[in-house]
């Protein structure tokens, strides 16, 4: 699609480079533009003009040119193979805007794929088997990973942790529609189950009472099983990722970044043709991928990536580590190695690491945030996470004030803006403008429209601006009302302000839930207390003896 909006730049009678005699261009999908309509190119079976007729008579498009009668269409070679005819609506007062597109076969005639709508201009709408991680998306995969998920905890009697667990699950069912290019109902779907998490970590978060009674955590395996399996997890996710993922332009970016700083070249406003939005993100993004970008050298196109994929695994483990860490620390090692459990058989962390992207990296920074108890040492780390993805920010207020000592408040902020200062020195040694790297990041982003949230779906901006005000204002009020002065209650509470950031953003995708599953994990799984299963049965036997003794 970018090379159409390319196309579209040029004056019209130049809109591509005219077709080499004989055969389109190298590149499989390169449009070029045949010197006539009525001839076949050289080893072609159709002339452009077949093929123009044979996209008119799809339904899809009868009905889309019969609606906007003052359309017009455009016939393009597409590689050697395929022909392109794209069809376009010129508004008054609009640019010029691509609203149909049919593939042929330039052997058979046959219609590969035609689109309408959005997924003329969202390629990634189109539901192409395995765009997003491979084969983590089989069936066999994705549902071996929910049972993993879901079957340990899977007690007689229903408690809200099985809610709460299946309500992660869930999110798989608005998957399985976007895959299948559904978007009308894969999108409307997310958002219900975001509302809940939302809810269920804020109620969590601002209980103010720590001494609520613990339920005995609802597991039927001993943790030393899962210990085992988590093991065995680990390596299935690394080894999927070694034999069949791939790496989407959020990951290539963050290797094209890298490449950059270390070549003491600007970040912003210079990214190649293939990835041009590529430098949406901070510069701790990019930063963060130079160790591995330097073991494995970026070879300048888009390739296996190496690199990203190196990255995408070493911050998913992070992530485990810091899981079983905190878990330790808060109720003893069962629950680290539970949470660590959780998210290795979460199929949405292996989503995340299958397709070589970098929202990891945030679960990453705001884990670790969450991990210190030093308030310099949370400064550091929140500027790091904020300066990764700028939506962490709204962390901030919250991890400043989580110690109500003036003195720990001051030396947050210290810290928090050392750190900004040390990690954004590529920005400043290159003299990059502040203006191109605000619009490049945060401009692009508050500008940026999309049919993959309910609000650039539907339109409804009045809407979305004022939850977007909601959610900023609730993210300072949390950070000094009345709450839950622990970890269990600060992870709540940060995942609630991540969800509800995500709540209000134009674009949504499901890499983003690991964003804040990490945090639901703590919230979640730490207010419960262990009791291995034998220990349960037994005492659930005495209890029944008892009441029958009675």
């Amino acid at each position: 699609m970018a090379a159409c909006a390319a196309l579209l730049a040029l004056p019209a009678g130049a809109q591509a480079a005219k077709a080499t005699p004989g055969s389109g261009p190298v590149d499989p999908n390169a449009l070029s533009r045949p010197d006539r309509l009525d001839r076949k190119p050289l080893q072609h079976a159709l002339t452009g003009a077949e093929a123009r007729a044979i996209a008119d008579r799809v339904p899809r498009i009868a009905a889309l040119r019969e609606r906007y009668r003052a359309s017009y269409r455009t016939v393009f070679l597409k590689g050697q193979t395929r022909w392109q005819v794209s069809y376009y609506l010129r508004q008054k007062g609009e640019p010029v805007k691509e609203i149909g597109q049919v593939l042929i076969d330039d052997g058979s005639g046959a219609v590969l794929e035609a689109w309408t709508g959005d997924q003329v201009a969202w390629t990634m709408a189109r539901g192409y088997p395995g765009a997003f991680g491979r084969k983590v998306n089989s069936p066999w995969v994705w549902l071996g990973l929910t049972a993993l998920f879901l079957v340990p905890f899977a007690a007689r009697r229903p408690r809200m942790l099985h809610l709460d667990l299946a309500v992660f699950a869930a999110f798989g069912i608005s998957l399985a529609y976007f895959n299948d290019g559904q978007i009308d109902k894969s999108v409307p779907l997310v958002y219900p189950l975001l509302v809940y998490l939302l809810l269920r970590a804020a109620w969590i978060g601002l209980r103010t009472s720590e001494d609520e009674p613990r339920r005995r955590l609802p597991l039927i395996v001993p943790v030393s099983w899962l210990a085992i399996a988590l093991v065995f997890l680990i390596g299935f996710r690394i080894g999927l990722n070694v034999t069949n993922s791939n790496v989407i332009d959020v990951g290539y970016a963050g290797v094209i970044g890298a490449d950059k700083i270390v070549k003491g070249q600007p970040i912003y406003g210079a990214f190649p043709a293939d990835n041009p939005q590529g430098d949406t993100y901070g510069p701790v993004n990019y930063e963060a991928y130079i160790p591995f970008e330097q073991l494995l050298p970026w070879t300048g196109k888009w390739d296996d990536l190496k690199a990203a994929r190196g990255a995408a695994i070493t911050f998913d483990l992070i992530c485990i580590a810091l899981l079983f860490y905190i878990g330790r620390r808060v109720r003893g090692p069962g629950i680290g190695i539970i949470l660590a459990y959780l998210w290795a058989a979460c199929p949405f962390s292996v989503y995340a690491m299958n397709t070589g992207a970098n929202d990891s990296l945030v679960a990453v920074f705001a884990l670790a945030a969450l991990a210190v108890s030093a308030a310099p040492a949370r400064g550091a780390i929140a500027a790091a996470g904020g300066l990764t993805k700028f939506g962490s920010l709204a962390l901030v207020p919250l991890l400043a004030f989580d110690s109500r000592r003036p003195r720990n408040i001051v030396a947050f902020g210290l810290a928090f803006v050392g750190a900004a200062v040390l990690l954004s020195l590529p920005i400043f040694i290159e003299h990059e403008s502040l203006r191109t790297v605000y619009d490049k990041t945060i401009g692009y982003q508050a500008s940026r429209e999309s049919p993959f949230s309910i609000w650039g779906r539907y339109g409804w901006d009045s809407a979305q601006t004022l939850w977007q005000i909601l959610a900023v204002v609730g993210a300072l009020v949390v950070a000094v009302m009345p709450r839950r002065r622990d970890l269990i209650g600060l992870a709540a509470l940060m995942a609630a302000i991540l969800i509800s950031l995500q709540l209000g953003v134009s674009h949504w995708f499901y890499l983003y839930i690991v964003w804040f599953t990490g945090l639901m994990f703590v919230a979640l799984i730490c207010r419960h207390q262990l009791a291995e299963p034998e220990s349960q049965a037994k005492r659930e036997r005495s209890d029944r003896e008892l009441t029958f003794a009675n």
